[in-house]
């Protein structure tokens, strides 16, 4: 009995034995089959990804935080900064933001009739431009990238500049690139520096000898230097700057005491909405002392084209008065 006990046992366990090496085996096959599967799944997924992108005509832009694909011809473009140079290249988009006023900031707005308002220049709407369905969104990089990781997940964001310095132009090629329109930038720029070439010839030996003040009474008053947006075309035409102001940087506030910095031998004075601190300045014996004051040399001019125009249409409008006050004017 026990041999046959002893007999049964061993049978048992063999029994067992081949039981387990079949789970075993079809658990190792029923793995094999899901990670097959899978990966099939994965590899249809890449693939599809591949060629959904790959049907989509769009190129590609690098710009302040990174690399875009943005359609070859966008035809629904939202412009947060900078509208102007859009319209200038021959673009109207189909929404862009205001000053605080509600007014679209422009030097042409015959052309933005058909232009929705998305929110403030410094507070953008983002439920208004996911309404308009855009392709495409332009803006100037100033250091959110929060905002911009938004956009994103509306339309290809591109966003010109690095944050921190103000490059007019690149900031128009940026733009251009991003909406097929590079060669329209180049004639702008062109357009722009055959301006620069005849002023020059207008001026002639005065253009070494005229140093140019630009001073901007607001809420605070500054003296604008060789960075600023109209400091950098001063620098185009070849308009030397007051020692006080030919630094690298883009402005400072000016004190009382601090008057004799404003001086040149022009004084182009930029005024915003409210200028409280002006009479201020006027009324002080330093101002009155200046060499530009006292010949009759000191012009008001646009803040909005000298101080933040940042295109080639703001470009202009400062060549204009270059050519006004310092040519023309007797």
């Amino acid at each position: 009995m026990f041999y046959q006990y002893l007999k049964i046992k061993k049978l048992v366990q063999k029994t067992c034995k081949i039981h387990r090496s079949i789970k075993q085996f079809l658990l190792l096959s029923l793995t094999i089959f899901l990670v097959c599967a899978c990966a099939g799944n994965v590899n249809k997924n890449k693939e599809r990804q591949i060629n959904s992108s790959s049907r989509l005509p769009c190129h590609i832009v690098k710009h302040a935080l990174g690399k875009t694909c943005v359609p070859n011809a966008p035809q629904r473009v939202v412009v947060l900064d900078i509208l102007d140079n859009v319209l200038a290249l021959g673009i109207t988009p189909v929404g862009a933001t205001t000053w605080d006023n509600g007014k679209f900031r422009t030097y042409l707005p015959e052309k933005t009739a058909a232009i929705a308002k998305v929110g403030l220049l410094s507070q953008p709407n983002l439920e208004s431009i996911l309404g308009l369905h855009p392709d495409l969104i332009l803006s100037v990089y100033w250091g959110d990238e929060e905002t911009y990781e938004r956009l994103s997940q509306i339309a290809p964001t591109v966003l010109a500049g690095n944050g921190k310095d103000i490059d007019w132009q690149e900031w128009l090629k940026t733009y251009a690139e991003a909406l097929g329109k590079t060669q329209e930038a180049q004639k702008l720029l062109g357009d722009y520096n055959t301006r620069i070439a005849a002023f020059r010839e207008q001026m002639g030996e005065k253009l070494s000898k005229t140093q140019v003040s630009i001073v901007m009474f607001w809420e605070n008053v500054r003296i604008y230097m060789n960075q600023s947006f109209s400091g950098q075309i001063l620098n185009d035409v070849g308009l030397p700057r007051p020692p006080g102001q030919d630094k690298e940087k883009v402005n400072e506030d000016v004190s009382l005491e601090l008057i004799p910095k404003m001086d040149g031998d022009a004084i182009f004075l930029v005024l915003g909405d409210r200028a409280p601190k002006l009479a201020q300045f006027t009324s002080h014996p330093l101002w009155s002392q200046l060499q530009a004051v006292k010949q009759g040399k000191v012009y008001e001019v646009e803040a909005d084209a000298w101080i933040a125009g940042y295109s080639p249409v703001a470009a202009n409008r400062i060549l204009d008065d270059l050519f006004k006050y310092l040519v023309t004017k007797k």
